[in-house]
């Protein structure tokens, strides 16, 4: 099996404890032609393509201004250990072993604007390019359109070696629409995580980035390479909820935690 994650937006690139080796992104030659294209953005055309503040569009104009367009770089940091947010909150990534490191290299991908598709020891650069951007390209007027079928198929392709060769999907819809449903040969499992609260089961888009990520880490700490098994799933006291449950949409509730203590 193979477990999809959208990036974040937030970057850590603070030093990682790891003794591993980073390896260069697959796709870095589609990178380099698309980096080409954004280096040439200026922090107004950022702002607009990505509906940023001006802060941030003045920081991502400096560090498309800044990429390195070989992929080698003193700035890089494994992209599994260097995404921060919600999601990366829940799979913690940079408490893991050097053995689920290595594990998690042949089990997860992040989808990626920039970099297409990202194993956890990939080297990236500090960016921030959405993929719903519509960034013209000689491809075409958007990122979706620039990527084609080049996701689907090297997904098909990391799979090819698994026993069970499902996509374990935990990206945002967003990011999976840029993977070619035509193209793609897997079996995909999507997932929900509702918080019940006052009898409802509810959305609560922090928890469900959380637990995305949450769900990522439990796969890869106990190794599950069979989609079946992915029911167990017991992490901050989630449970599947068969009746919510579809064919191919696994639903998992808890009681709603109270609200943290500032």
């Amino acid at each position: 099996m193979l477990t999809l994650l959208s990036p974040a937006k937030k970057l850590n690139f603070d030093p990682a404890n790891t003794l591993l080796d980073e390896t260069l992104p697959l796709l870095i030659s589609d990178t380099k032609e698309l980096a080409k294209v954004a280096k040439k953005q200026s922090a107004a055309d950022l702002k607009k393509l990505m509906h940023l503040s001006d802060n941030l569009a003045e920081l991502n104009a400096q560090r498309f201004k800044s990429f390195n367009l070989d992929g080698q770089s003193n700035s890089a940091k494994a992209a599994g250990l260097a995404f921060d947010g919600d999601v990366y909150w829940g799979l913690d990534a940079n408490s893991w072993s050097d053995d689920m490191l290595s594990y998690a290299q042949d089990h997860l991908r992040i989808l990626s604007g920039l970099y297409g598709v990202l194993r956890p020891m990939d080297a990236i650069q500090p960016y921030r390019l959405e993929m719903g951007t519509k960034l013209a390209t000689k491809r075409g007027k958007s990122l979706y359109d620039f990527w084609g079928s080049t996701l689907a198929d090297t997904l098909n392709e990391h799979t090819s070696g698994h026993t069970d060769q499902t996509i374990v999907n935990l990206a945002s819809n967003e990011y999976f629409k840029a993977v070619d449903p035509k193209v793609l040969a897997n079996p995909v499992i999507n997932f929900k995580f509702l918080n019940i609260k006052e009898g409802k089961a509810r959305n609560v888009m922090y928890y469900a980035k959380f637990g995305r990520g949450l769900m990522a880490k439990w796969v890869i700490q106990n190794r599950i390479e069979k989609a079946d098994d992915l029911r167990g799933f017991n992490l901050e006291n989630y449970k599947l909820d068969a009746g919510l449950s579809e064919e191919a949409t696994m639903v998992f509730t808890r009681k709603q935690p109270p609200p943290k203590k500032k």
